[in-house]
C-alpha cells in the first residue's frame, strides 16, 4: 500500500518552494470568476463565489453575517471546509453537516479545525494555488486544503490531505473533497445532472431543489462510476438559468470509484455543496502517519447560462487535465462490430486495408485476440487475466498484425480489461486470492457466467498486471493504443488482502491502486493512447481521464440515441475526448436503420471513427465515407478544440443543433439533425449561431451533402452579427435528414 499512497500524494501534492503567507482578506480569481476568502479569528471562511470582484473589503462587506437569514440550528458559517462538530453557529451550536466526519483514536466524534497556515505556492503556469493548512483544536489530526485556479478556463480545482498522529487509527466517516456552505445566495436553486446505465448514459435531468430538501447522487459500483449517475453537476442559482443566461456553479469530481455528491437547500436558503470518495458500507480506517488525498473537484461559474460552464470545463480539460488534450485525435476504426469474437488474421488485415481506403489513421483489435489452450478468448466466459496472445486465431502474433498495420501506413491499437479475469482463466487458477470476494458469502459473478473483479488494493496482482501489460506492449513494435475496458461493478465488496477491520477500505484503495497501475504504465509508455472504456460510458469521468485521452461515450451506437447521449455528454467533457463511431444497418443495439449520411454527421461532432466491416459498405458508401472523413479530418482542430455551443436541444425539439467556434473566431462548424418528424410542417426556425465574432464576415458552406441542400444561402458571405442576430434558415425533410455547414471567415 505504501508505493500506491505515495503515488497519490504525488500526483495532487504541489512543491512547497516559493510559498508566500497570506495574513488577511484574499481573492482567488479567474478570467471571470472570484472565490473570495475572510479571515475571522484562527478560521477562515470563502464568503463569496461568482462574478469577479476586484476588491477583498467589498466582498467582506456584503458577505453573510449572523443576523442575515436567523441564526437558527445547523445554520452554519461558510468555513473553507465545513467539518462534523465544528464550531460554526454563533451560540456554539454544532455543525451536523460537515463534509469531514471522524471518529478520533479515543472515541470523540466531534472535530474543529483553526487555521495554523494560509500561503500561496508556486505551481504550474497560468495557475494561482491557495493552501490551507488546518488542524484540530484538540488532537494531532491535520487536514491541508487547497483551492488551484485555472486561470485562463475559470476554473478552481479543490482538494483536501488528511493525515493524524493519533495514538491509534482513527475512523473517517466521510472525507469529501468539497464542503462548502453559501448562506443566502439565493432563494432558489435547479440541479442538471447526467443519469443513465448501460446503452443510456448522458440523459439529462434537472429539477428544483426545493426548500429544506437534500438531493443526493451516488455510484457505489465502486468500477463504473458514471453508471447511474454521472460524478458532475450543474447548479442554478436563482431563477433556472437556460444556455445563454443566468447564474450557475459547475462541478465535475476527478473520480473513478465510488462517490458522492450532495446538494442541500436548507430551510433558510442557505446552499451546501459536498462532494467525495464514498466510503461504502463503514468508515475508512487511516494509521498514524499516512496521509490520505481526496479527489479532485473541478469548480466553475458563470453568470451567463449552462453553455458557458461547458466551455470552461472543456478548456481546462484540455489545458490542464488529459494527458494531452491539445492533440488532435486520429480517425480509426474498432473491429467490435465488425467481428467481435469471430475473426482470424485475414478478417483483420480485410478491415486494415477497408479502413484504409476510407481514410482512416488507425486500426484497433477488440476483444477475442489473448488467451491459450482451454482458455482461449472466443466468447465471453473465459481467457480474461491472460494477457498473452491466442496463437490459434493469431498464430503469427500481434506484432506481425502491427507490421501489416504499417504497411498501410496505420496505427495499431488493442484491447484490454486489466481489472477484471474470468473464473475460467491461468490467472485466477494460479491466485484466486486476487478476486475480489467476502470470505463466507458465494462468488458472485458476472458477464458470461464467470466474470469477476481483480483486487487492486493488493501489490502483488498490480505488479502482475504491470508486468503482462509491459509484456504485451513491448511485443507489439509502434502500438499506438490501449482501449482499456471494465465490465463489471463490485459484486464480491471484500479484499482478501485487507485486514477484516479494513474492509470498507476497498472502496478508496481500489481506485487509488487502479491510478497507480495506470501511472506506471504511462510513465514507461506516455506516447501510447488510451481510450477509456467501462461496458460503454462508465469511466466517463475525469478521474481516469487523467490517464486517458478519450473515453467511449456508450455501447449504444444507434445515431439517433448517440444524439441525446453526446448531447448530455457534451455538458461536461470536450468532443476531442468524446469517442463517436459510424456503424453499420440495422444497428446492433435498437435494431434501427439510419441514413449513411446521418450517422457520419452525428459522429463527426465527437472523434470520429469506425465501428463495422468496410467490406460491408456498398460502393457509393464508400465514395461518401471517403469525402466526409476527408472533410473531418481538416475541421477536427475546430471540432475537437473548439469552443461547444449548443443551439437547439433534442429533448425540446424534433431536431438538434450544435457549432463549435475556433478560439479566433475564425472558422466553426455546425451540426443539424432531424430526429422523428411527426409533422412535415414542423420546419425548423433559423439557427440562431453563438460565439463568432460581430466584425467578421464568413462564408457559408454546407459539406456530406448529397443530392439536396439545407440551407439557401449556403456559398455566400455573411456578417457575423447578422448569423447571430437573424440565423440561419435550414430546411429537413423527413426522419433521419441532417446537414453539417462550415464557416470560414474571409
Amino acid at each position: 500500500m505504501n508505493r500506491m499512497m505515495i503515488y497519490v500524494m504525488a500526483v495532487l501534492l504541489t512543491s512547497w518552494a516559493g510559498a508566500k503567507p497570506v495574513t488577511g482578506d484574499f481573492l482567488l480569481q479567474t478570467k471571470q470568476s472570484t472565490m473570495a476568502f475572510h479571515k475571522s479569528g484562527d478560521s477562515w471562511q470563502m464568503v463569496h463565489y461568482g462574478t469577479k470582484i476586484e476588491s477583498a473589503p467589498d466582498a467582506a462587506a456584503l458577505a453573510w453575517s449572523g443576523w442575515v437569514g436567523g441564526n437558527f440550528f445547523g445554520h452554519r458559517k461558510p468555513d473553507t471546509y465545513s467539518v462534523y462538530g465544528s464550531d460554526n453557529d454563533r451560540r456554539g451550536t454544532m455543525n451536523k453537516f460537515g463534509g469531514l466526519a471522524v471518529i478520533h483514536a479515543d472515541g470523540v466524534t466531534s472535530t474543529d479545525l483553526k487555521a495554523v497556515s494560509v500561503k500561496t505556492v508556486d505551481d504550474k503556469p497560468g495557475m494561482t494555488h491557495l493552501v490551507f493548512e488546518l488542524k484540530d483544536r484538540v488532537y494531532p489530526f491535520f487536514v491541508i486544503q487547497h483551492f488551484r485556479a485555472a486561470v485562463a478556463s475559470d476554473v478552481i480545482e479543490t482538494w483536501v490531505e488528511i493525515r493524524h498522529d493519533e495514538s491509534a487509527s482513527v475512523k473517517l466517516i466521510r472525507m469529501d473533497s468539497v464542503a462548502l456552505v453559501f448562506p443566502l445566495m439565493a432563494k432558489e436553486y435547479h440541479l442538471l445532472s447526467l443519469t443513465g446505465q448501460w446503452s443510456s448514459e448522458g440523459q439529462l435531468v434537472e429539477a428544483p431543489v426545493a426548500l429544506g430538501q437534500t438531493v443526493s447522487m451516488t455510484s457505489r459500483s465502486g468500477v463504473r462510476s458514471a453508471f447511474g449517475n454521472n460524478p458532475s453537476f450543474m447548479l442554478s442559482v436563482g431563477e433556472r438559468a437556460t444556455e445563454t443566461a443566468g447564474r450557475v456553479i459547475g462541478g465535475a469530481l476527478a473520480w473513478s470509484g465510488a462517490w458522492s455528491i450532495s446538494i442541500q437547500h436548507d430551510y433558510v436558503n442557505a446552499l451546501a455543496i459536498n462532494a467525495g470518495s464514498d466510503t461504502g458500507n463503514g468508515a475508512y480506517t487511516l494509521d498514524a502517519g499516512k496521509p490520505l488525498v481526496t479527489p479532485k473537484m473541478a469548480l466553475t461559474y458563470s453568470a451567463s447560462g449552462k453553455g458557458q460552464i461547458s466551455r470552461n470545463l472543456h478548456r481546462w480539460a484540455r489545458d490542464h487535465q488529459l494527458r494531452d488534450g491539445h492533440m488532435l485525435r486520429p480517425v480509426l476504426l474498432n473491429s467490435w462490430e465488425g467481428a467481435y469474437f469471430d475473426f482470424d488474421e485475414s478478417t483483420l488485415t480485410d478491415m486494415m486495408d477497408g479502413v484504409k481506403e476510407l481514410g482512416g489513421e488507425m486500426f484497433v483489435v477488440d476483444d477475442g485476440w489473448f488467451a491459450r489452450g482451454k482458455y482461449a478468448r472466443d466468447d465471453d466466459k473465459r481467457g480474461l487475466g491472460d494477457w498473452v496472445v491466442n496463437d490459434k486465431k493469431l498464430p503469427k502474433g500481434l506484432g506481425s498484425l502491427a507490421e501489416e498495420a504499417k504497411k498501410r501506413d496505420l496505427k495499431f491499437g488493442i484491447w484490454v480489461e486489466p481489472e477484471m479475469a474470468n473464473t475460467t482463466s491461468e490467472l485466477v487458477d494460479s491466485h484466486p486470492e486476487w478476486v475480489l470476494r467476502e470470505k463466507t458469502r458465494p462468488l458472485r459473478q458476472g458477464r458470461g457466467g464467470t466474470q469477476v473483479v481483480l483486487d487492486m488494493t493488493n501489490p502483488a496482482l498490480r505488479d502482475n498486471i504491470y508486468n503482462q501489460m509491459d509484456a504485451m506492449i513491448t511485443s507489439i513494435p509502434g502500438l499506438a493504443y490501449i482501449k482499456w475496458d471494465a465490465n463489471a461493478d463490485f459484486m464480491n465488496p471484500g479484499s482478501t488482502y485487507l485486514g477484516a477491520d479494513r474492509q470498507p477500505n476497498l472502496w478508496y484503495d481500489y481506485t487509488a491502486g487502479l491510478y497507480d497501475l495506470l501511472a506506471r504504465l504511462r510513465v514507461k509508455y506516455p506516447d501510447i493512447l488510451m481510450k477509456a472504456c467501462s461496458s460503454g460510458g462508465g469511466h466517463m469521468d475525469y478521474g481516469f481521464l487523467r490517464y486517458a485521452d478519450e473515453f467511449w461515450t456508450s455501447d449504444d451506437t444507434d445515431a439517433r440515441q448517440r444524439v441525446f447521449i453526446q448531447w448530455g455528454a457534451g455538458h461536461f467533457y470536450p468532443a476531442c475526448a468524446m469517442a463517436a463511431h459510424v456503424t453499420g444497418v440495422p444497428n446492433h443495439q435498437t435494431h434501427r436503420s439510419t441514413p449513411l449520411k446521418f450517422r457520419f454527421d452525428v459522429a463527426m461532432s465527437g472523434r470520429l471513427g469506425f465501428e463495422l466491416h468496410p467490406k460491408t459498405m456498398a460502393p457509393e458508401e464508400v465514395v461518401f465515407a471517403k469525402q466526409a472523413v476527408k472533410d473531418y479530418k481538416r475541421l477536427r482542430p475546430v471540432i475537437q478544440q473548439g469552443d461547444l455551443y449548443r443551439l437547439v436541444s433534442p429533448w425540446t425539439h424534433t431536431y438538434a443543433s450544435l457549432m463549435y467556434v475556433n478560439d479566433d473566431k475564425s472558422q466553426a462548424v455546425v451540426f443539424l439533425y432531424g430526429l422523428n418528424r411527426p409533422v412535415m410542417s414542423d420546419y425548423p426556425a433559423p439557427l440562431m449561431l453563438q460565439g463568432l465574432d460581430i466584425n467578421k464576415r464568413y462564408r457559408l458552406t454546407e459539406i456530406n451533402k448529397e443530392k439536396r441542400g439545407h440551407c439557401r444561402v449556403s456559398g455566400k458571405t455573411l456578417s457575423g452579427a447578422a448569423l447571430m442576430g437573424m440565423g440561419v434558415p435550414v430546411k429537413l425533410s423527413g426522419d433521419y435528414d441532417s446537414a453539417v455547414f462550415e464557416l470560414v471567415a474571409e
